[in-house]
C-alpha cells in the first residue's frame, strides 16, 4: 500500500522504540524482585533463582535500554523468559492467558527478535568499534 511505503525509512527508529520500551517494562520486573518497587504482594526473601532473575531483569533491562551489548544480552534474556515460562507458568495451565505467561512469551520473542535485528537507532552499540 502506498500509504505505508514511506514508513520503511523509520524502521531503525521504530526498532529502537520497541527495544527501549520493552527494556523499561522489563526493568520493572527486576526492581520489583530486588527492591519491591513497585510494591508487590510477592515480598519475602529472595531465593537463588529469584535473585538471579531479578539481577538479569534489572541489569539486562538497563543494558537493552542503553542499546549496549544488545544481541548477547537479548539472547540471554530470551532464554531466561523461556525458562521462566516453562518453570513458573506452563505447569499452572496449558493456555498462556490462563497461566499468566503471556508477558513471558512476549518478552521472550521480542528479545529473540532483537538478537537478529540488533539495537536499531539510539544505541550505544552503534558507537562501539567493531
Amino acid at each position: 500500500m502506498k500509504l505505508f511505503d514511506g514508513l520503511a525509512r523509520y524502521q531503525s527508529q521504530a526498532l529502537a522504540v520497541l527495544r527501549i520500551m520493552t527494556a523499561l517494562q522489563f526493568i520493572e520486573h527486576g526492581t520489583q524482585k530486588l527492591f519491591n518497587f513497585p510494591v508487590s504482594d510477592h515480598t519475602g526473601a529472595l531465593t537463588g533463582l529469584t535473585l538471579t532473575a531479578g539481577i538479569l531483569e534489572f541489569a539486562g533491562g538497563i543494558l537493552l535500554a542503553l542499546g549496549l551489548f544488545t544481541r548477547p544480552v537479548a539472547f540471554l534474556l530470551a532464554g531466561e523468559m523461556a525458562i521462566a515460562y516453562f518453570m513458573a507458568h506452563y505447569p499452572r495451565d496449558f493456555f498462556p492467558i490462563n497461566n499468566s505467561g503471556d508477558s513471558a512469551i512476549s518478552f521472550c520473542f521480542i528479545f529473540l527478535y532483537l538478537v537478529f535485528a540488533g539495537a536499531g537507532a539510539f544505541a550505544l552499540d552503534n558507537r562501539r568499534i567493531s
